[in-house]
């Protein structure tokens, strides 16, 4: 569809986060440590540590620091204990939105959810009112430029279940099954085509496109949702124009 960027997508992504970095090292000390406490604080034995160590060096966080939060979740110093929690809703123009959260204090995290929903015009669900729209799967997004050929056969050798050329703007997804995400997205940036970006998330087989004051609202919501000190993700199956970012 015209003016739904996927590139725009992550550029926004990016922009904000760079925005919030100090939210952001929280937020990934925090994935480390229950990474560490539930597989152990060796990331070549725990595949949770290891994508959640790559996230925060990607975000540019030192491995001192990063190693530092192992050892702490490891060695049992951390004086709060974190639960994870996930929430269900939809957003403005019918669109699904899971929202997965750790937490020491599990009414706070709901009151602050269910205010973000209520305040941009969408409603907070109940278990699994929107889960069942989606699947859990590994993206590796290309920059525009990419040579598609190559990448198609690159991934497909390495385990990818199907590659996406955007028409819009020609940046390319690989999506992979989470077990071969690792594998995929190491044999593309060895072969010289770096991913821009790279995650195992939830993905909805099925887009919701939204325009105008809805796309708008939509991307309030989950600007507000990811600000949030307790909100590590944000998931949605909403298909949005780049000028919702405006």
């Amino acid at each position: 569809m015209a003016g739904h960027s996927k590139w725009a997508n992550i550029q926004h992504r990016k922009n904000a986060q760079d925005a919030r970095r100090g939210k952001i090292f929280t937020k990934l000390i925090r994935e480390i440590g229950i990474a560490a406490r539930a597989g152990g604080g060796d990331p070549a034995a725990n595949p949770r540590l290891r994508l959640a160590v790559d996230r925060a060096l990607s975000a540019n966080m030192t491995k001192d620091a990063i190693e530092r939060a192992i050892k702490k979740a490891t060695g049992g110093l951390e004086d709060v204990t974190y639960e994870e929690l996930r929430y269900e809703g939809y957003a403005p123009g019918g669109v699904a939105v899971i929202v997965d959260c750790t937490t020491d204090n599990r009414n706070r995290t709901v009151s602050d959810v269910r205010h973000a929903f209520t305040k941009f015009g969408g409603n907070l669900g109940t278990d699994g009112s929107v889960a069942f729209l989606f699947r859990k799967l590994g993206v590796v997004s290309i920059a525009p430029g990419a040579d598609e050929t190559r990448v198609l056969e690159i991934a497909l050798e390495a385990g990818a279940e199907d590659v996406l050329t955007d028409p819009d703007d020609g940046s390319i997804e690989v999506l992979t099954a989470p077990d071969a995400f690792e594998a995929v997205r190491d044999a593309l940036g060895a072969a010289g085509l770096a991913p821009a970006d790279a995650e195992l998330t939830l993905r909805a087989d099925t887009a919701v496109a939204v325009e105008g004051e809805a796309a708008a609202a939509v991307v309030r919501l989950i600007d507000w949702l990811e600000d949030l000190d307790d909100v590590q993700h944000v998931y949605t199956n909403a298909r949005l124009p780049a000028d919702a970012y405006a």
